[in-house]
């Protein structure tokens, strides 16, 4: 747009049909343009054409100028415009136009000419145009004169225009058309008073723009002509009119009676509904209708609108810009008919009319209802009803003669409110509407539902019948837990009301709902409710015939159906349980019970349909009889007789043993039923033999035991034996008081002695006990003469032990008595029971042993897969755990071991079995030659399913997440004839169960006549080499419509069709189609050729839905750029979004974080699409990857731009990264590496520690971290021929004195590509590469800018390289310049490796320690230049610097997401089927659902901010604690580089390389540290190049300017920085001056330093401590240093527990080290004693230096600050590659 300086301002404005362009004039020899044509289309604007010249050419050029002077305006236009509009002109004003053509450089002579818009409308030619002679003949133009046309009725009108706004017309198009509407509204005498114009668009929706009364004057409505919106949509016109006669012809829109009523319609195409009905509707209401077609319209369709006769009611034209053609003919016309009208309507007003009245409705049912009317005055032709449900519908009418008043509006919903509108139709008017509402009633529904019959397995339901019901519907479902699913359904005629449900399970409740049908439609339900019987159990339990063990069952049938039986008996304490099962008997002996113990018996009966209820009993075994007399008689020198009382039968066996009492061997004899006495022979004489007797019960176990003593005679005895009875002694000699012992009671870990006391004299017992197999240590115990019993404890389990009591009389001892005992085996837990049984867990509970137990152990394995045994402990008082992260539908072998005092007892297993979470009913179905289709029946719990597809022959696998609603899923691009394996994985929240898998086959390809393949667009020259993770987002909303979403398929079609190579080796390609939810289509792995990715973008099926774009690019980020989806690294990542319209959520923030991410964003918008939010989603710069069009058909326009910036983004040698909020061409270097706070744990050592500023980390690369990554990971394109490499970094005091590679890339042989060096002990900085012709070139910088970067602070480094120089800037600073040649290309095979020292030989060499906080390759040499160092704070302008980032708070962002939602609840009753509504309101909050089960523990969270990002203030060391009690482990502590140190120490630092390969020479002291954290002492190692702490050295001369501190003193830390410079500068100042000369040539690429390293030198003791200073400023942290002389390399520890906590006041953690301390380190606060070496050599000796002044307080550098406040630096985790 122009302006013109003149007495008014105008703005010209130029509109033509090609995009245009300024560019320069350049005069040649090209055809001229003729027939210079002008054409008024009203008072400012004008229309130019010519003819176009022969010949070739490119386009043309259009100057038009005022012929008075001024400004020329010069557009390009393509070569297909002949003519253009020009708009915004002064009517008086003379205009100059001149149209070129123009071929590249050469262009014809210009067709000129001039016109005045005032002249042209004076001529009198009625033509509209007249050609205008080229002005190079010599021939004057002529110009044409047009008058237009002015109704100057005054019949007035009230004329509603309807326009056509469908995509289909297009924002071009639509400026003729309001230039059309401004040329009608012209024509008309425009008023409140006069005719009124209204105007409505319609697309998919129609709307209002103004009512008839909106306006009161013609320029008010001319006005919003020119503003009038363009719309965009569908072509709905049916719905338009229907709109516009229920909408504008109304009093309330300004609508008048008596005046006549007019509506144009304008369109462009053919509606896409039915236009009949509403036409008819409006020209029966007195509408006179005008239909105007433009282009595609159908003219049928037109004659179908327009009122008759057609042939001034239709225009048809073929193009926009012929619509004023038709101008003249519409009013003339229009303006005709009014005045007809007019005097039509004072012909019938004489005529009475007017609506009818008294609307009643009545005789209402639930399908129809009856409508009544009284007529309405004067002759009525016919009647009119309309009638539509209030909640909206399309509304249906009746059509009745005007002779009735009333008629029954049938087939309608129930319970539904319909609005009835009544028209009276007149012969040449209608009437105003009677208008009313009824309610339809509810269909009538089943009642009085009776549950009846019930048994065990069926019941009966009867109801009353519903007069006019087509049939029922019965619904019969249990409401158990987990039943409720099992929802059957049964249809039954109309004359059924009495069924009967069976196949029911017993002692269920069900519910069962009945619906009375009437055709699809069902009333409301009736439910009831009934529980079926339980399965009767048996009766009558009898138990008899109890002995001690065993006792018999009887009991009584109760039916006929009854298979069998089910007996359990069990102790009270449960460590007993039994079950059998018999046949169905009424009797059953119980054996093998134990003595004296009280049982549960439960009896079930079985039948088909399972187990009744228990019938329950108790009984309580007898006592086995103790043998209360035992004799010994006829006693001999080798033998004596034992009697007893006679035996009992039911006892079983009985066994006698005999042992001498003093040792030997026992003896026993298994004795007849019947026997009572027994002979023992064979018998030492004069020995004392100790006799047992005790029965032997039916299950092995053992009565108590009956004990004598007996004594043969000695050999020289004569006298005849004597009978004694057991009361007494049974010898002659000695007296007893004891019988009867006997022991019992028996536990893990005690028995119970007892005896009867037979001799009152007894003045004390002594009882002795021992094990079976002679344990020496025998154990005594006195117990007082009246005691006959006593508890032995505590004793090994499951041991036989040996008692001895023996009666102590006033003269001496009586005859002892032995008895035997054993202990039990230590008891387990008993009674394992399984409950809250879930997809992933379940608990398992079980009964307490009745020893004492310290805990459990619980150990359980999978059965049927491999996998770890699992275990775990609960103490002593738990007897219930819930096992949890179990498989599901996975059995499980438990085992429940007690841990007791002698150990752990036998174990309780069992089987457990978590619920499947699975599909069932999984099949294949629409099974085609390439796709197939998996079908199955939805879990209950549901959230997702998992659907996988994976070939049997190449296992090439498809995969997609579906809901949990879903029961199908198709799968396309498969191979014909092709077996494949479908599995549905069931997913509940987070839980994903076990898979469902089916085998099936593709259609094999019928047998047919050769065919070609389908032609696969080739690729285009751009895309050749394109290599890319591309993503196409398309937005499936309900504004696209099917039709435009096919033409996005064919746009993304054309897209991929112009890529080269699909697949790993080429470009990938993903898509996600997005509406609320967004649809991953197919992931970036999924397809590994063009021809099957082309084919899947065809199946694509519109999804329809809101426009959440945010979401989606959430989506694309989380789901498909990770190596599941087939991200590869150092791959461009490129997103394609296309959408329609403004995203209903935020899509800002997303955005800007994946274009952080290096992520390149296309944008395209389509018609209604905000552009401004595309400019936020697309990347930088706009013009580049934003694109936007009028409508889906113009996509053509964009798609070869399009192609060629994604094919040249995916072709990059360097991707698109954002640095400082700035999109360009580079690599973030840092982030590839893994130096960033979301990866660096897992890169071994490096730690993080606060960078330049507290928010701003760095990461120490410890000694031998050796960071490297594959180089076809981080460039694999190779590197640009211009770049700057760009380094923020600090060089630590150990930092080797040797030459390193800052940053390095090898080949697959280890040789170096290219580099960059410092050499630590000359001071120098080395780039290195191969030129174009392979050789091997250097450029090395030193000077004093060079070396202030070896001084210990922070620097920022920049080297750009381009094909001629090799440029160093440091802070920002250019140091210096080098000619070099321009560089070869690398190769992709190697590593690129951080800190490698320049002698490292091969793949595993060493690296040096040091600081990076920012690491980058920019693809430009300008970045040098732009950049202002705001990261160092000596260099930082507040005002022209971004703010710092904000650190994190433990407050920020706290609150975690919603947790996940709980399962599902069950399915409810079955609704009745109603008509599809329109969306209502929100509805209330439903009830809250249970809770769900727990999900897994989530992945770790990122790590934390570092506390307050500065350590504290060292404490003072304490003294050394004693050691004490071992703690419980700590949480994760700080991570050494490689771990714990070994038995022996971590490696010196080795020695300097000599040539003879004696001892190093010593190392210069190190600056006086502050107090760091305690060092891990070290043994005995090398000499390493720097000594150990000598006494203060002498005052180095000034060094650089540090930077600003931060709330601490500036002269401590120059202080300490200066003594580190000194000593370094002083040190190392001609080392390595020509190391860098030795620089291997092409042939050989490794590079060399003087000489083999040397042997190390002699170990040397420790230097003479420095005094301790008070604690001070912080200095430079060191790595953790040691009293000692650093050791030799131990072997790496294992990861160590928290160590016992000593005493005294803890300092704070130091930063994370490697492990060890390095032999150069400079030495922090004294550790814990060492071992101490052999004595090295002394350092050098000097005084402390002076201190500074105070510096002003500001901002600190953190790597100079060891710590102060409070808080530890958090800690992070070890890296592993």
């Amino acid at each position: 747009m122009k302006i013109f300086q003149c007495k008014t301002q105008y703005w010209l404005f130029f509109t033509f049909l090609a995009i245009a362009s300024f560019c320069t004039i350049v005069q040649a020899q090209v055809a001229s343009p003729t027939r210079l044509r002008y054409n008024v289309l009203s008072h400012d604007s004008i229309q130019i054409s010519w003819k176009a010249p022969r010949g070739k050419f490119g386009g043309y050029r259009l100057l038009v100028s005022p012929a008075s002077g001024g400004k020329t305006n010069q557009l390009n236009l393509q070569n297909t415009a002949t003519k253009a509009i020009i708009q915004g002109l002064m009517p008086d004003q003379n205009y100059t136009v001149q149209i070129i053509a123009y071929n590249k450089d050469k262009e014809s002579k210009p067709a000129q000419g001039q016109f005045r818009i005032k002249d042209l409308e004076k001529r009198k030619d009625p033509k509209p145009r007249v050609k205008a002679v080229d002005k190079s003949s010599g021939n004057k133009p002529s110009v044409p004169e047009e008058e237009k046309f002015f109704c100057q009725t005054p019949a007035i009108a009230d004329i509603v225009i309807l326009v056509d706004g469908s995509w289909s017309i297009g924002r071009f198009n639509f400026r003729l058309v309001r230039l059309f509407l401004e040329n009608l509204v012209t024509a008309f005498d425009v008023g409140s008073e006069k005719t009124r114009i209204g105007l409505a668009q319609y697309s998919g929706d129609p709307r209002i723009e103004w009512h008839l009364n909106a306006f009161s004057t013609k320029d008010e409505v001319i006005e919003a002509v020119r503003n009038l919106p363009y719309k965009g949509g569908n072509t709905l016109t049916g719905l338009a009119l229907s709109y516009i006669f229920e909408n504008s012809f109304k009093p309330e829109a300004g609508a008048r009676t008596g005046v006549s009523k007019i509506g144009i319609l304008i369109t462009d195409g053919k509606s896409q509904d039915d236009i009949i009905p509403p036409s008819r509707n409006l020209r029966e209401s007195g509408v006179e209708l005008f239909a105007i077609g433009v282009k595609n319209a159908d003219e049928n369709e037109l004659q179908e609108i327009a009122s008759e006769p057609d042939s001034t009611h239709v225009y048809n034209v073929a193009e926009f810009d012929l619509m004023h053609t038709v101008v003249e003919s519409l009013t003339r016309t229009v303006c005709s008919r009014v005045e007809e009208q007019h005097r039509e309507i004072k012909a019938s007003a004489l005529a009475t009319t007017g609506p009818p009245t008294e609307l009643i409705t009545s005789e209402v049912t639930a399908r129809s209802f009856m409508v009544n009317w009284t007529h309405a005055p004067g002759k009525v032709e016919k009647y009119r009803v309309v009638y539509y449900p209030t909640r909206g519908g399309k509304p249906d009418e009746v059509v009745v003669d005007g002779s009735v008043s009333s008629t029954v509006l049938k087939n309608l919903m129930s319970l539904t409110e319909y609005q009835v509108a009544v028209f009276a139709i007149y012969p040449h008017t209608a009437s105003e509407g009677l208008r009313g509402a009824e309610t339809t009633l509810a269909l009538p529904m089943a009642s009085n539902l009776e549950l009846y019959d019930v048994t065990e397995n069926s019941l009966r339901a009867k109801w009353n019948a519903v007069a006019g019901a087509s049939g029922y519907l019965i619904l019969y479902a249990p409401l158990t837990e987990g039943l409720a699913g099992d929802e059957k359904e049964m249809k039954i005629g109309e004359t059924h009301t009495d069924i009967q449900l069976s196949g029911l399970l017993p002692n269920t409740e069900y519910t069962v709902t009945v619906y009375a049908m009437f055709g699809e439609e069902a009333s409301d339900p009736v439910t009831g409710q009934e529980t079926t019987l339980p399965l009767n159990p048996p009766r009558n339990l009898r138990i008899s015939n109890v002995g001690s063990n065993s006792a018999r069952l009887a009991w009584d049938t109760t039916s006929r159906k009854v298979t069998g039986y089910r007996i359990v008996y069990n102790n009270v304490d449960g460590t007993e349980i039994n079950e059998v099962e018999v046949d169905p008997v009424t009797t059953f002996p119980l054996k093998g019970l134990t003595p004296l113990t009280e049982y549960n018996v439960a009896i079930f009966s079985i039948y088909d349909e399972g187990q009744s209820e228990p019938l329950t009993g108790i009984f309580t075994t007898e006592e086995v009889p103790a043998q209360q007399y035992l004799e010994i008689d006829e006693v001999m020198t080798d033998s004596f007789r034992v009697t007893w009382h006679p035996l009992s039968a039911d006892e079983g066996q009985h066994k006698l043993m005999w042992i001498p009492v003093y040792g030997g061997k026992t003896e026993e004899v298994v004795l007849k039923e019947d026997q009572d006495a027994y002979v023992i022979r064979g018998l030492e004489p004069g020995t004392e033999y100790e006799v047992s007797l005790l029965a032997i019960l039916d299950d092995g176990s053992e009565s108590e035991v009956v004990t004598a003593v007996g004594t043969t005679l000695d050999s020289a005895w004569t006298e005849p034996a004597t009978t004694i009875e057991p009361t007494r002694t049974v010898t002659p000699v000695f007296r007893t008081g004891i019988r009867n012992l006997v022991v019992d009671d028996e536990t893990s870990s005690s028995l119970r002695v007892k005896w009867d006391i037979s001799d009152s004299s007894v003045q004390q017992f002594r009882v002795t006990y021992l094990t079976a197999q002679g344990d020496p240590a025998e154990e005594v115990v006195m117990v007082p003469g009246s005691q006959n019993n006593l508890l032995l404890k505590p004793l090994l389990s499951d041991t036989e032990y040996k008692v001895t009591v023996t009666p102590i009389y006033d003269d001496g001892e009586g005859v002892s008595v032995s008895a035997p005992g054993k202990t039990l085996p230590p008891s387990g837990p008993q009674n394992l029971r399984v409950s809250e049984e879930w997809y992933n867990r379940l608990r398992i509970t079980w009964d307490p042993p009745s020893s004492p137990v310290k805990g459990y152990r619980i150990v359980y394995k999978p059965v049927s897969v491999a996998g770890p045994t699992l275990e775990t402990f609960v103490g002593a008082n738990i007897n219930t755990i819930l096992i949890t992260n179990l498989l599901s539908g996975m059995d499980y072998n438990v085992k429940i071991f007690a841990s007791q005092a002698s150990g752990f007892s036998d174990a309780l297993t069992g089987v457990v079995k978590t619920l499947f979470l699975g599909v069932t009913n999984l099949r294949a179905d629409q099974i085609q030659l390439t796709s197939l289709c998996a079908q199955w029946q939805i879990h209950r719990h549901a959230t997702a399913y998992r659907v996988v597809i994976e070939s049997v022959q190449d296992t090439q696998k498809q995969e997609s997440t579906v809901g949990g609603g879903t029961t199908r899923h198709c799968f396309y691009g498969l191979r014909p004839d092709s077996q494949y394996k479908i599995s549905v994985y069931t997913k509940l929240q987070e839980t994903e169960g076990p898979s469902v898998s089916i085998m099936e086959k593709t259609q094999s390809p019928p047998t047919q006549p050769p065919t070609f393949p389908p032609t696969i667009p080739p690729a285009k020259e751009v895309c050749i080499a394109a290599k890319a993770d591309l993503v196409f987002m398309v937005d499936g909303s309900w504004s696209i419509g099917d039709e435009n979403f096919n033409k996005i398929t064919d746009f993304l079609y054309n897209t991929v069709g112009a890529l080269n190579k699909i697949g790993a080796d080429g470009t990938q390609v993903a898509m996600v189609q997005f509406t609320d939810d967004p649809r991953t289509e197919f992931k970036l792995n999924t397809y590994k050729t063009k021809e099957t990715l082309l084919e899947a973008i065809k199946h694509i099926s519109y999804k329809g839905g809101n426009t959440k774009t945010g979401k989606a690019i959430k989506h694309v980020r989380d789901t498909l750029f990770n190596a599941e989806s087939g991200t590869r690294r150092g791959i461009p990542k490129v997103i394609v979004v296309i959408t329609d319209g403004r995203s209903q959520d935020d899509v800002d923030k997303i955005s800007r974080e994946m274009q952080s991410e290096g992520k390149c964003i296309f944008a395209i918008g389509v018609a209604d699409a905000d552009y401004s939010e595309l400019v936020n989603i697309g990347s930088k710069p706009s013009a580049r990857h934003v694109f936007f069009v009028d409508d889906f058909d113009a996509f053509k326009k964009i798609e070869d731009e399009l192609i060629t910036f994604v094919c040249e983004t995916a072709s990059a040698t360097c991707p698109l990264v954002n640095k400082n909020g700035i999109d360009l061409a580079g690599f973030k270097m840092m982030e590839m590496f893994g130096l960033v706070e979301k990866d660096f744990s897992s890169v071994e050592g490096v730690s993080m520690e606060p960078g330049t500023f507290n928010v701003y980390p760095c990461y120490q690369l410890h000694k031998d971290a050796l960071v490297s990554q594959p180089t076809k990971y981080l460039h694999p394109e190779g590197l640009p021929s211009d770049y700057t490499i760009s380094f923020l970094f600090r060089i630590l005091p150990d930092t080797p004195q040797e030459p390193f590679a800052l940053w390095e890339i090898l080949n697959k042989n280890s040789d170096p590509l290219v580099g960059v060096i410092l050499d630590n002990g000359g001071k120098t900085l080395t780039y290195f590469n191969y030129d174009y012709s392979g050789d091997f070139q250097t450029v090395t910088f030193e000077g004093p800018e060079i070396r202030k970067i070896f001084y210990g602070s922070f620097h920022k480094l920049h080297i750009a390289v381009n094909k001629t120089l090799a440029k160093v800037v440091i802070d920002c600073k250019q140091v210096g310049e080098r000619a070099i040649n321009a560089s070869a290309n690398i190769t992709v095979d190697g590593v690129e490796v951080l800190g490698r020292m320049v002698r490292s030989r091969g793949p595993n060499g060493n690296s040096v320690p040091f600081q990076l906080q920012m690491f980058d390759i920019v693809c430009s040499t300008s970045w040098a230049n732009k950049d202002k160092c705001c990261e160092l704070p000596g260099l930082r302008d507040e005002e022209t610097c971004p703010e710092l980032p904000h650190s994190c708070s433990c407050s920020e962002n706290s609150k975690g997401g919603l947790g996940p939602a709980g399962p599902p609840g069950g399915p409810g009753l079955r609704g009745p089927k109603g008509q599809r509504g329109e969306e209502g309101p929100k509805g209330p909050e439903g009830p809250r659902g249970e809770t769900g089960p727990p999900g897994p523990q989530g992945p770790p969270g990122p790590q934390g901010p570092s506390g307050l990002s500065i350590q504290g203030m060292p404490g003072m060391p304490g003294e050394k604690g004693e050691k004490g009690e071992a703690g419980v482990p700590g949480p994760q502590g700080i991570p050494g580089g490689i771990g714990s140190p070994g038995r022996d120490g971590s490696p010196g630092q080795r020695g300097f390389p000599g040539k003879d390969g004696s001892s190093g020479p010593p190392g210069p002291p190190g600056p006086i540290g502050i107090p760091g954290a305690p060092g891990v002492p070290g043994i005995t190692g090398s000499v390493g190049p720097q000594g150990a702490l000598g006494p203060p050295g002498v005052p180095g001369a000034k060094g650089e300017r540090g930077e600003r501190g931060d709330l601490q003193s500036q002269a401590m830390v120059r202080a300490v920085a200066r003594q580190v410079c000194e000593q370094l500068i002083q040190s190392h100042m001609a080392r390595y001056t020509a190391i860098l000369n030795q620089i291997p040539s092409h042939s050989s690429s490794i590079r060399t330093i003087q000489g083999p390293p040397g042997e190390p030198g002699r170990p040397g003791s420790p230097g003479t401590p420095g005094e301790q200073g008070p604690p001070g400023t912080p200095g430079f942290p060191g790595n953790a240093g040691v009293p000692g002389s650093p050791g030799e390399r131990g072997l790496t520890g294992v990861k160590g527990e928290k160590g016992n906590p000593g005493t005294g006041s803890q300092g704070p953690r130091g930063p994370p080290g490697p492990a060890g301390p390095a032999g150069e380190s400079r030495p922090g606060s004294p550790g814990p004693p060492g071992s101490p070496g052999p004595r090295g050599p002394p350092g050098h000796l000097g005084v402390p230096g002076p201190q500074g002044p105070s510096g002003q307080p500001g901002y600190c550098d953190p790597s100079s600050c060891s710590a102060y406040g409070v808080g530890d630096l958090i800690p992070y985790n070890d890296y592993q590659h």
